[in-house]
């Protein structure tokens, strides 16, 4: 166990719908920087991303630390203005609203209390100032992953918690969005990303958390992983990994 001090700190999560357990007792711990939550379909990523949003399952049991300040139990609200900004699978953008609507809701109700505002997202964006009076249904996949981004900027978290940012875009757009998440990871935003492509994963992380039946059964370095082809089919059911290849 490292001495140094912990961005966010999971410890014995569990989660339930009905009776059945998603979540088996998780515990990990992140410092600065980032880190990959990689495991077959179904194994509980995104209930455990949803989990520590609070946003569901209904019923939960565990400690979420960040920084120190217990959030386990309170309201996605609350756990958000603490500093864990969400980009969720699939985006979850509003057809109805453009682009600039998307980020000035978000922006106009926060007090300025850091570095991101709506100027900035489109200073690292530029594409999106291009495109923002095109609805969010109008965008382009890349695109729509940007604006989700942003959103989730304009908190100004210390924490950046994303699921799955890689689905369904090409691979020039894979690359773009690693690039991002470096540029944001440099400026001391910590990321913690569910990714179901092992070879991104290793890119955007050098730590790797493998989840299996909602427990996290191996926790490596991404080297590691993506040189254990015995491992990946063990904890994976991938034949072969190449880095930048899907999993």
């Amino acid at each position: 166990m490292s001495s140094e001090a912990s961005m966010l700190e999971v410890d014995g999560l569990s989660a339930f719908y009905g009776e059945a357990r998603v979540l088996d007792e998780i515990s990990f711990t992140l410092h600065e920087g980032s880190a990959a939550i990689v495991g077959r379909n179904g194994m509980g990523k995104t209930t455990l991303c949803r989990a520590i949003m609070g946003i569901t399952p209904p019923d939960s049991e565990g400690s979420v630390l960040l920084d120190g300040r217990e959030l386990g139990g309170e309201p996605s609200y609350v756990i958000c203005s603490a500093g864990i900004g969400y980009v969720p699978q699939g985006r979850e953008l509003f057809p109805s609203l453009t682009t600039d609507e998307h980020l000035r809701m978000i922006g106009g109700r926060l007090v300025a209390r850091g570095r991101w505002d709506v100027d900035a997202v489109y200073g690292l964006f530029p594409q999106l100032a291009r495109r923002r009076r095109l609805s969010g249904a109008q965008l382009s996949g890349g695109e729509q992953q940007m604006l989700a981004i942003g959103r989730a900027l304009l908190t100004n978290p210390r924490l950046l918690l994303m699921d799955e940012p890689s689905e369904g875009l090409a691979p020039a757009i894979v690359d773009e969005l690693l690039e991002t998440c470096h540029r944001l990871r440099d400026e001391g935003i910590g990321l913690l990303v569910v990714e179901q492509n092992l070879g991104v994963a290793g890119r955007l992380a050098d730590r790797l958390l493998v989840m299996v039946s909602g427990r996290i059964e191996h926790d490596t370095h991404a080297a590691e992983l993506l040189e254990d082809e015995e491992a990946q089919r063990r904890y994976l059911g991938v034949e072969s990994m190449a880095t930048g290849e899907g999993a």
